[in-house]
């Protein structure tokens, strides 16, 4: 190529004139068989050979710091499962204690009936509580003595005074 025809095209690439050469033909042998010779031990080579058996040893470029192996490997399944178990747990938990709080699962005594009982000069609701239903907790009892008569506070009560007391079953 003449430097004017490289000027005018700078990209263009660039090669160099080639001699007209004839193409060659090989002719097509079959492949030769290597004969089996009786009682020979040696082995064919094979194709996937280690680097070893050539004689090139690898060398390695970075060594990794041995880090000994966990005794639980979870999967991402098992990572779920183990997940949703414990969300399950402490569900029932928190709703279990929500329901005692409450009073749904120990609601407390179940009163069957109310006696009317005239108020001694210096008897209290607590004292109260505790002749009539000596079995039962006397606070559980003391509130719902108030609740009955409508009473304020327990120092609401007067001696003569009759209450409405209920008697638990």
């Amino acid at each position: 190529m003449s430097t004017a025809a490289l000027a005018a095209n700078p990209l263009a690439p660039h090669r160099s004139p080639e001699p007209a050469v004839a193409p060659v033909t090989t002719p097509v042998t079959a492949l030769r068989r290597r004969p089996r010779i009786d009682g020979a031990t040696d082995s064919l080579p094979v194709r996937a050979c280690s680097g070893e058996a050539l004689g090139r040893h690898a060398t390695p470029t970075r060594q990794r710091p041995e880090v000994e192996p966990s005794a639980l490997r979870l999967t991402r399944r098992g990572r779920m499962l183990l997940t949703a178990v414990s969300v399950l747990i402490f569900g029932s938990a928190i709703v279990v204690l929500g329901l005692r709080v409450t009073g749904v699962i120990e609601p407390g005594p179940h009163f069957t009936h109310t006696v009317p009982v005239q108020v001694a000069p210096g008897q209290t609701l607590w004292s109260i509580a505790q002749n009539t239903n000596p079995a039962e907790d006397p606070a559980t009892i003391v509130e719902k003595i108030a609740d009955l008569n409508k009473l304020s506070s327990p120092a609401d009560i007067t001696p003569g005074e009759t209450l409405q007391i209920p008697i638990a079953g």
